[in-house]
């Protein structure tokens, strides 16, 4: 069960990479065209240049055809995920999820035409290798029962989250990428906790599993997560969007685990486990630190300079 885990985390997180940048891709050509014909867009009287988003743009945008391919590649890694998430300890199932910001990073390169410089390949494999050693430290054994006002408190908390991340995306405006990734990662986190210990798994009975509040809790959470992340898109770099996405889905969930769940490492290898998954975060952390905070939809943006520098120093030399 433990190498069927891994190999599902492994699919999810190629999928959810090609997901997001096949969605990123759709809200492209939405900006795109609404540009070129401002007259039909949601924001006509504010001006082309608007980066606020609307219900309206997002509707368009999940009605593209790319985003629709991405929409299936979601499903796809929803299933990888859940299967992981029931045979791994919840910090190396989501360690593993999060290399899908490695799968982003790479595909966005072809399809986005973004550049990768030295310090994001650092970055990039400093998640490689922090994943290599989570999976070397981690113990094979998960538990999945709980009691049951853990299932109607995570159900409270999907709830809470939903309502923070509806409200802010359409009223921090240039804000609304940063959280929109953050809490749609909190929401997909807790998919993977509700997966964790739904009831009615085994043996399988569909009247259990309706009734649990833990079953509600990924209906919720799994449509606003992939709403909010959508709206992230529109309005910011994929790259910043998803490793923020990663952070917190991979911490939440990891630290629930733990505190709750008894997942735990191999004896005496508890601090290989502590380096890897901090180094997982770490690499996430840098990925969108040092992406941009513009979603750059129209190819106008400066090229950054490269090596270790964050910010875009050549702006003002033009």
């Amino acid at each position: 069960m433990f190498a069927i885990g891994v190999i599902a985390a492994a699919m999810a997180a190629v999928a959810y990479g090609v997901s997001t940048v096949l969605r990123a891709l759709g809200a492209r050509r939405v900006a795109v065209e609404m540009r070129e014909n401002p007259a039909s867009g949601p924001h006509a009287s504010e001006g082309a240049e608007s980066s606020t988003p609307s219900i309206t743009s997002t509707m368009s945008t999940i009605a593209d055809p790319a985003f629709l391919l991405g929409t299936l590649m979601v499903i796809v890694g929803f299933g990888g995920g859940a299967l992981a998430a029931r045979f791994l300890p919840l910090f190396l199932a989501q360690s593993i999820v999060a290399a899908n910001l490695v799968v982003t990073a790479l595909l966005g390169t072809l399809l986005l035409n973004i550049t990768l410089h030295t310090r994001d390949w650092v970055a990039i494999w400093l998640v490689v290798l922090s994943l290599f050693l989570l999976g070397v430290s981690s113990a094979q054994h998960a538990v999945d029962t709980v009691e049951r006002p853990f299932h109607w408190g995570l159900l409270a908390a999907t709830i809470l989250v939903c309502a923070i991340a509806l409200i802010s995306v359409y009223t921090l405006k240039k804000y609304a990428a940063i959280v929109g990734g953050a809490t749609a990662g909190l929401l997909f986190g807790i998919i993977a906790i509700a997966v964790r210990v739904l009831d009615g798994m085994s043996p399988f009975n569909l009247v259990t599993i309706l009734s649990d509040p833990a079953a509600w809790s990924i209906a919720v959470a799994g449509a606003v997560g992939f709403y909010v992340q959508t709206v992230a898109l529109q309005v910011g770099a994929v790259n910043g969007v998803t490793a923020l996405l990663v952070v917190f889905e991979t911490a939440g969930p990891s630290l629930i685990g733990v505190l709750f769940l008894h997942d735990s490492a191999r004896p005496g290898l508890a601090w290989l486990a502590f380096v890897g998954f901090i180094g997982a975060v770490v690499g996430a952390v840098l990925v969108a630190w040092y992406s941009t905070g513009d979603p750059d939809h129209f190819g106008e943006a400066p090229p950054e300079k490269g090596g270790w520098h964050r910010g875009r120093e050549k702006l003002s030399e033009s």
